[in-house]
């Protein structure tokens, strides 16, 4: 059961996504705030699955409650404000939904949380378990399809607002979700967060050059903030 949390200072929103979310089997408690500083005393002492989080309050706005926060929630951004969707994608939200929200939109934004999800449990086990009994594959859901995804096939994955493409050696695969989705997807012991739009499957790393890896002969840019982390896990790992 998944513990929701909705921000907003709307009273009227509120009620109606925890009457959305009422109507789903998995959702379990929904907790409602009307500011951000409400909402933060309370994740500091508890854990939340989901939070639907408006952007446009008094006080604290959403995008700057968000960036306070250490290991956010899978979050879906509930405005009237369609200028805020790409600032959203880049601090990692799921979904951006656009006030007034209908209910069939509402469920889109549940299928791509359940998506993530179930994605995320088939690999709970990659980084904690044996290697020997360590999942090689996952699906992703492209379109309507579900392809089956080899790691080792992947070359790089790239972000692109609330899209990932994944490259591998003989195709791209493009999916809903965003970059922070997938680095949380893919195991760490094998996949590099480079960029704030880019990981790089670290065996496929043949050099770098500056401020860019060449990545299986593809010319990846390595991000400021990134670019310290990187040469040090590059460099201890080829000792």
């Amino acid at each position: 059961m998944l513990n929701c949390v909705v921000v907003d200072d709307e009273a009227l929103a509120r009620e109606v996504l925890e009457g959305y979310l009422g109507r789903f089997d998995f959702t379990g408690s929904v907790h409602q705030f009307g500011n951000a500083r409400e909402a933060l005393l309370y994740l500091e002492n508890h854990e939340a699955d989901v939070l639907f989080l408006d952007i446009e309050m008094p006080g604290m706005n959403g995008i700057d409650f968000l960036k306070t926060l250490p290991r956010p929630p899978i979050t879906v951004f509930t405005t009237a404000y369609r200028d805020y969707a790409f600032e959203g994608f880049e601090l990692g939200v799921i979904d951006f939904l656009l006030k007034p929200i209908s209910y069939p939109r509402f469920i889109q934004a549940i299928e791509k949380i359940r998506d993530f999800l179930a994605l995320k449990e088939q690999n709970a086990n990659l980084e904690n378990g044996p290697a020997e009994t360590r999942p090689e594959s996952i699906f992703v859901k492209s379109g309507l399809q579900r392809i089956k995804l080899n790691f080792n096939d992947v070359i790089y994955i790239q972000g692109l607002k609330d899209y990932a493409i994944i490259y591998t050696t003989t195709s791209k695969i493009v999916i809903k979700g965003s970059i922070k989705a997938m680095h949380e997807i893919f195991p760490q012991s094998q996949f590099m967060r480079v960029h704030k739009s880019f990981i790089a499957a670290v065996s496929r790393i043949s050099r770098i050059e500056r401020n860019r890896l060449i990545v299986n002969g593809n010319q990846i840019p390595i991000g400021r903030n990134y670019k310290e982390e990187v040469e040090k896990t590059l460099f201890d790992r080829r000792q």
